[in-house]
């Protein structure tokens, strides 16, 4: 490859690493896979950088033990379930961009602000989690029933 293109495909994967972090570090309080888009992040960055590789690994095992946690007991997956379809629900009605409600405060313009972008990327994360429950579901409900720790 000569050195262009890799100086090219360089840039491109540390901005997409930088993007997915800081990506995640606001779906840490918005809804999403903050975590999960965290270590993505650190991933591409840590082909680069040492400090990112001494990071991923910590980050990457909390992020797998909170992924058999999330799935531990019934009650866990019921309301993780119901909060992703909560946010598939939340998100169509964004989308619908119904009137505001005579009890609505504020101007007009502050209803639902964003449009049906705002209520697509609201449903794209419902969905992300569903497939995040079933994914530890599958692969770490076996692991956390046997294991003897409390």
């Amino acid at each position: 490859m000569r050195s262009g293109a890799r100086a090219l495909r360089r840039i491109a994967l540390e901005g997409l690493g930088w993007l997915l972090v800081l990506g995640g570090i606001a779906e840490l309080i918005l809804p999403g896979p903050g975590l999960l888009l965290i270590v993505g992040g650190l991933a591409l960055l840590s082909q680069q950088y040492d400090w990112a590789r001494r990071r991923l690994d910590p980050l990457k095992k909390r992020a797998l033990e909170a992924a058999a946690d999330g799935v531990a007991t019934w009650p866990k997956i019921t309301a993780s379930t119901l909060g992703a379809l909560a946010l598939l629900a939340v998100g169509f009605v964004w989308m619908l961009q119904i009137d505001p409600p005579g009890w609505w405060p504020l101007d007009d313009k502050w209803w639902l602000p964003g449009g049906w972008a705002t209520g697509l990327s609201i449903m794209v994360s419902g969905l992300i989690a569903l497939a995040l429950i079933v994914y530890s579901y599958r692969n770490f409900r076996e692991i956390k029933s046997h294991d003897p720790t409390p």
